[in-house]
This record gives C-alpha cells, sequence and structure tokens, in this order.
C-alpha cells in the first residue's frame, strides 16, 4: 500500500523543529555568508559548493537562504529575501520548479527512509538539469546530506561536478566530508560554518518558543541549534540529569538508579526520535564534557544540577581527563558496534555504565558531603 506524501517524514529535519526552508534567517555564519555573497557578486560563483561544520549549526538553514537568494535575484547583501515574494513563497512549498531537493528517499516495502541515498536520486537530479535548461535562468540544487550517498550515487554526482551544467549551483551539505570522495571534495568550494555561542543560540531556541533551559540546552548541544532542538524534543536534559544524578553516587553505584537509566534507552524509533540513540548521545555528551573539566574546569553553563560539582569531584585533573577521553572514544565506538548487530540497548547501557563506574576517577572518589 503506497504511503500517502503528507505521512511521510521528512529525512533533512530535525523531529520537532520545523523544515530548514522556513527558518526566516540565518543566525551567527555572517563570515559564510560574507564569503559566498562576495563570490556570487564578482562573477566568480563556483558551481557546486560544501557546506561544512558541526551538525546543526545552520549548514541546511544557509543553503535555503542561498537557494532564495540566489532565485530572486540576489540583492540584499545578506541573504534576505521577502518572504511573500513569489520565488520564495513557492521554495517553502517546494514547488519552485527552478530548485531541485535531493535527499534520502521513503520506501514504500518497508515503509521506511532509505538509510542512503540512492543513484536514482542523482539520476533524478540530472533529469532535473536537463528538463529545466530549455527555461534559462539560474537552477539550484540541495543535496542534504551529501555523506548519505551511496558509492553508486557520489559515482554519479561526479559525472556531474566534472561536466557542470550551465548556470546550475549545487550546495551540498556534509557533516562529515572525509567521508566523501577526494574527487567530490576537490571540484567543491567549501564554506565551513562554526558552532554557535550560547547568546547566538539563546535568541534562536527564544524564536522558536524555547525559553526555558534554555542556557541548559546551549550548553549540552556544544553550540548546535538541530541538537538542542533534539534534545528539547526528547526529554534530553532530563536524561542527562538522570545521568548526573546517577554519577553522583560514585563510588557505590546506584544499581536500581542504573537498571533504570537503561531501561531508557529501550524501545522503538518514533517520529520524536530513538531513545537508544539519544541515550548514545547523553553518555557521549557527559564524558565528553567530564574530560573537558579535568583539563579546563568544571564548565560554565551547567547543563544539569550538579553537574559542576560532581565534575570537579571525579575529573580533577589532566590524568582524570585522559582517562574519560579515553572511555568516550571506546563506548562510542562499542555503541556504534552494538548498534550494528542490534544488541538489546537496555543491556548495553548498562554494561557502558558499569565499566565507567570501575575507572579509577570514579571508583576512588570519595561520595561528595557537601
Amino acid at each position: 500500500m503506497k504511503t500517502d506524501p503528507d505521512d511521510i517524514p521528512e529525512p533533512d529535519r530535525v523531529p520537532g523543529a520545523s523544515h530548514p526552508r522556513h527558518a526566516p534567517r540565518v543566525i551567527g555564519q555572517d563570515a559564510a555568508i560574507a564569503s559566498f555573497v562576495q563570490a556570487a557578486r564578482g562573477d566568480r560563483l563556483h558551481h557546486a559548493w560544501l557546506l561544512t561544520g558541526p551538525r546543526g549549526v545552520g549548514k541546511a538553514t544557509l543553503a535555503w537562504a542561498i537557494a532564495r537568494w540566489m532565485l530572486e535575484g540576489g540583492e540584499s547583501p545578506d541573504l534576505s529575501v521577502d518572504p511573500d515574494s513569489p520565488a520564495a513563497r513557492r521554495v517553502a512549498a517546494l514547488s519552485e520548479p527552478r530548485l531541485q531537493l535531493v535527499r534520502r528517499p521513503w520506501d514504500d516495502k518497508t515503509s521506511r527512509l532509505r538509510a542512503e541515498i540512492t543513484v536514482d536520486e542523482i539520476r533524478r537530479l540530472l533529469s532535473f538539469f536537463h528538463l529545466s535548461a530549455s527555461d534559462g535562468g539560474r537552477r539550484v540544487a540541495i543535496i542534504d546530506a551529501a555523506d548519505e550517498m551511496n558509492t553508486s550515487a557520489a559515482n554519479a554526482l561526479l559525472k556531474v561536478l566534472e561536466e557542470p551544467p550551465a548556470d546550475a549551483l549545487i550546495l551540498m551539505i556534509a557533516h562529515q566530508p572525509a567521508g566523501l570522495l577526494p574527487t567530490i571534495r576537490s571540484r567543491c568550494r567549501t564554506l565551513r560554518l562554526s558552532p554557535l555561542r550560547p547568546a547566538q543560540m539563546g535568541g534562536i531556541l527564544s524564536d522558536m518558543g524555547i525559553d526555558e533551559d534554555a542556557e541548559a540546552l546551549a550548553a549540552l548541544s556544544d553550540g548546535s541549534v538541530g541538537e538542542a532542538l533534539r534534545l528539547a524534543g526528547q526529554g534530553g536534559l532530563d536524561r542527562y540529569q538522570d545521568l548526573v544524578d546517577l554519577f553522583a553516587t560514585l563510588p557505590r553505584l546506584d544499581r536500581l538508579a542504573a537498571s533504570r537509566f537503561a531501561d531508557g534507552a529501550a524501545g522503538r524509533a518514533g517520529a520524536d526520535g530513538d531513545p537508544f540513540d539519544l541515550t548514545i548521545t547523553i553518555m557521549d555528551r557527559f564524558l565528553t564534557r567530564m574530560a573537558r573539566a579535568g583539563l579546563m574546569g568544571a564548565p560554565l553553563p551547567q547543563a544539569a544540577r550538579g553537574e559542576g560539582a560532581l565534575m570537579a569531584r571525579l575529573s580533577p585533573d589532566d590524568q582524570a581527563a585522559r582517562i574519560w577521553a579515553e572511555a568516550q572514544a571506546r563506548l562510542s565506538a562499542r555503541a556504534r558496534a552494538g548498534r550494528a548487530v542490534n544488541l538489546d540497548p537496555a543491556a548495553l547501557v548498562m554494561d557502558m555504565v558499569l565499566e565507567l563506574a570501575q575507572l579509577p576517577p570514579a571508583a576512588s572518589a570519595p561520595p561528595d558531603r557537601g
């Protein structure tokens, strides 16, 4: 049975947030904006651009802003476009004939999004450039994300980049550009976006109606608005607080609390996200912040109540920082391997918690008596 298009999730949208094409402006990436505008106005516009940087810092928002700006004629110096203009309305509705979006497709056979961008999607891109050429004018394609292409799709795209269509602009979003073919990277101009500062993130989250806990979300998401929205929509701050409270019981780990935390990783992934993926993300951020605390002191702002005191106790110096950093790399690899072979999420998380509880900084630290 064919799925109703309105029921198909958008693979390039963070659960609980609006799609990047609806974002009114790009915040905190003035250098990248200036670089693109200068190239476009200097008659040096490259045909393919690679938008890189950490996940969630605005790469897709910038790509859609560029697309609107180019299709409207590129007048403003900051990529701003009247949202009520015909082209902007068509872009928001995905009905602009001069724009092609390439992203992971829906599979009606499995009723799921495919894990990769397939070669068929790139072939549709080729058809788009061919059919739209007769209309003349600028044509724009957005690939979100380029590092989700399978090998066949990447090879097909390489042929497009080697012989670019006239008046074509290809905007490729890449979270991990090192995974792309070197020949693809060499044919693109790179725009690197930086993590946002807490004040910038606070403004964006406020625009999206998230005022409460904005500071903690900014701290835990490490400058990524997309990650902050995901954490907010999936109860990530509560999960992080549970983890901080759990490690506050060391060196005598509360086994019942550990079991409850591990059980929270079980369950099916849905429209609101994957509980196992959220748990692994939370643990990864905890270990990263623990390692930083040993080098730079307890983090500010805190992402949970008692986090600063806990990290000052469990990661007081660079030796402890090294132990936590090594644990982060080791357990992150274990989580990926466990997911690949479908290990029980709760059992895997419980094993990881027990291993962390036995590390020298955790096992030897006396309880904080306040």
